[in-house]
């Protein structure tokens, strides 16, 4: 008797993803209410603004992602791009940029000298120093913006207790069945949990399709060479603002992700890295993420309860709550496409999250952009690197927690 006892006990803990997404429910409705009640865009405060842009290979639709920053309503800005290899053909692109823009003011650096272990974060570092102006923006070369993107991103900062912003995303995939799962799990599971720590605690992280800071406040945390050994620069970048007393904010409109047709395979592999990254930023917390995963505890309730009108309503209580998060969020926040005409796929996502998940904790090998590199805690190195290479973390310094995100489920 005392084991079907035991077995009912399960469903204990089985109510932390409901309650999650409860949660995700309240706290996306309460976020995305307030921004459309006030959908007037303020033009009184307009700094001019760097576009800092660190790119390599050509992404899906790279052309259009670069010129939507072209088009940007705004006083005053500059896009300048950083490509450390001189024959990469994305520099081709960059050039057509400059002559189909001439209004705009475009540079590119070529030949960045590498240092550290990060190419991106070093890309950054030379960006910053050649930037003109004191507002920092920085984009992956997937994000396409729409006009009035700098005013969303400068806003915030005439708050002077605004030390970084970021911002959430809705997806554009043209790909087949890989490319849609994999559009649908940030407007879905990642902006879920990015408003649960707006509305209940605080933001201390930031997004790379859209990091904003200002000059002082970058020098204030070292620049980019204190995270050049850092494999999640973004992460690190808005806990070290946030450290310091300042808010990261959220800009009120979205941006977009262009989706690329990937292979199941490839959509995987990049699933691994990110998931292998945030088990190293955060070892703890990364346990607790479990806690999160509707459809891992609806086949544990399956498993061991042996009600079969208990398992039924734990089933359909999922479905429900995980439908209605995508929903609140990524169709009537977001606007998202993917998510609207095919919200069926939130549940082969969370399947492929479950998988994911049990991976990341057989590797802290990563490959990306072409290279493989070897993960400890925040920190990253390459795997080809030989013993004479530099540890992580010898060409730069800081004090990122790597259990500062115990509390983030992405």
């Amino acid at each position: 008797m005392w084991m079907g006892t035991l077995a009912y006990l399960i469903l204990l803990p089985a109510l932390a993803p409901l309650l999650y997404y409860c949660a995700a429910i309240y706290a996306g409705f309460s976020f995305f209410h307030s921004r459309k009640n006030s959908n007037v865009v303020d033009r009184s405060f307009a700094p001019p603004v760097s576009i800092l842009k660190p790119v390599r290979g050509i992404d899906c639709e790279a052309y259009e992602n670069f010129a939507s920053m072209c088009r940007i309503d705004y006083a005053e800005y500059e896009i300048v791009f950083a490509v450390a290899d001189v024959a990469d053909p994305v520099i081709g692109l960059i050039r057509r940029l400059q002559e189909e823009f001439p209004h705009r003011s475009i540079r590119l650096i070529t030949a960045v000298e590498q240092r550290g272990h990060c190419r991106k974060t070093n890309s950054l570092r030379r960006l910053a120093e050649e930037a003109k102006y004191d507002l920092l923006v920085m984009n992956d070369s997937d994000v396409r913006v729409d006009k009035d993107y700098l005013w969303n991103v400068a806003g915030p900062f005439r708050d002077p207790k605004v030390g970084a912003v970021t911002a959430l995303f809705r997806s554009k995939s043209t790909g087949g069945l890989a490319a849609a799962v994999d559009a649908v799990g940030v407007p879905t599971d990642a902006s879920a949990s990015t408003m649960v720590v707006w509305k209940f605690s605080k933001l201390d992280f930031a997004y790379g399709w859209t990091m904003a800071v200002t000059k002082e406040r970058l020098k204030e945390i070292g620049g980019f060479d204190a995270l050049i050994d850092m494999h999640s620069d973004d992460f690190a970048l808005g806990h070290e603002i946030a450290k310091r007393g300042y808010r990261v904010e959220l800009m009120r409109e979205a941006v977009c992700v262009v989706f690329p047709d990937e292979t199941l395979g490839e959509f995987l592999i990049h699933e691994l890295r990110w998931s292998i990254q945030l088990k190293n930023l955060r070892p703890t917390g990364y346990l607790s993420v479990f806690l999160s995963l509707g459809l891992a505890w609806a086949l544990v309730v399956a498993a061991m309860v042996p009600s079969a009108a208990i398992v039924v309503s734990y089933f359909l209580a999922y479905i429900v709550l995980r439908v209605a998060v995508a929903w609140v969020i990524g169709v009537w926040g977001l606007g998202d496409d993917t998510v609207r005409h095919r919200p069926w796929l939130v549940f082969l996502r969370d399947a492929v999250n479950l998988v994911v998940y049990l991976a990341s904790f057989f590797s802290n090998t990563v490959e990306w952009r072409g290279g493989s590199y070897h993960l400890r805690g925040p920190f990253m190195e390459s795997a080809e690197a030989n013993s004479n290479s530099p540890a992580p973390g010898t060409l730069g310094t800081t004090n990122f927690d790597p259990h500062a995100h115990d509390a983030l489920h992405l």
